[in-house]
């Protein structure tokens, strides 16, 4: 017969495996969601981040988290392989990536599906103004930030140089993220940088706060030719004020920014995620401005993949 010191160890021990066996039951149902956004000074890891406390605070048993990344081709290859289960990219990048074109030659993303289009994402070509740059052709023989390998921001630099008639023979190009680059502008060890991101872009905030930038500026001529050859590109306007000491209205071009999620995710946990993130759109503006867009109206416009199952089933029920 066990003797008191021996019943007491036999109680203890059940008791560890019962919590072991109710914590393990309890980690089994909780569900973790990495979200790939891109570099910490863009729009994607604010954005990123109010997304994984919407869905932290209304679905239960989700453990959201927002990644920081190399953005938008780089968070396709993460949908590929699995190591991500939601992304936000551009949806150019999006659509090469579904189909694949350009980078994604062979190596074709089918398990990527459409959540819903967040915002635009302006292509700014931010220049000193002291650098002597008033027209791309002017980046000739300059020192130029073209976004961080595996961005779209860099896809976007190597098109645009090239329909224009330059490449990366032309220019001494770096391969920066948007918080580098505007370190590097600050510092005067670069004369432009490609960003692509909602605008205002906190590094262009902090690069325009010490020193005086302009942007370059698309004729209507330009942005038709560019929306022919690339119909993701459209002329959008960056407002005079947007950024300290610009004092008048810039025409540019834009893309939009889209949540897209592995096509193994559930149904109903996908129409969790949507429902969480239109009905907490406070939430998400209060993080970064650039949320307003995220409207029920444009969530399908510049969806550039297939709704997922999930997220087509909460549209239907509320179109």
């Amino acid at each position: 017969m066990f003797n008191q010191k021996g019943k007491i160890f036999v109680m203890l021990s059940l008791l560890t495996v019962f919590s072991l066996f109710v914590s393990g039951s309890v980690m089994a149902q909780t569900k973790f969601l990495s979200i790939a956004t891109g570099g910490t000074s863009g729009t994607y890891y604010p954005i990123g981040g109010a997304i994984a406390k919407v869905l932290n605070e209304n679905i239960e048993n989700v453990n959201a988290s927002a990644q920081s990344t190399g953005a938008s081709v780089t968070n396709s290859r993460l949908i590929y392989n699995q190591e991500v289960e939601l992304a936000i990219l551009q949806n150019d990048i999006a659509s090469y990536a579904v189909n694949g074109q350009n980078q994604f030659e062979g190596n074709t993303v089918k398990n990527m599906t459409g959540i819903t289009a967040l915002y635009p994402e302006v292509i700014q070509i931010v220049v000193r103004a002291d650098a002597g740059i008033e027209k791309i052709s002017d980046l000739k023989g300059k020192k130029v930030a073209v976004g961080a390998p595996g961005s779209g921001a860099e896809a976007n630099a190597s098109q645009i140089l090239n329909f224009f008639g330059l490449s990366y023979d032309d220019i001494e190009e770096d391969y920066l993220s948007f918080g580098e680059a505007a370190s590097r502008l600050k510092d005067r060890q670069i004369d432009a940088a490609f960003l692509t991101a909602g605008i205002p872009t906190a590094a262009v905030m902090d690069v325009a706060a010490t020193q005086k930038i302009s942007l370059l500026n698309f004729s209507k001529a330009d942005i038709k030719a560019l929306n022919g050859k690339y119909p993701y590109l459209t002329g959008v306007t960056v407002p005079a004020g947007t950024y300290n000491g610009l004092d008048k209205d810039v025409t540019t071009v834009a893309l939009k920014a889209i949540l897209v999620a592995d096509s193994d995710l559930s149904e109903e946990l996908v129409y969790n995620i949507t429902k969480a993130i239109f009905e907490n759109r406070d939430t998400l503006i209060n993080a970064h401005d650039r949320a307003k867009d995220i409207k029920l109206e444009n969530a399908k416009d510049g969806m550039t993949v297939k709704l997922h199952p999930g997220a087509e089933k909460y549209f239907n029920e509320v179109e």
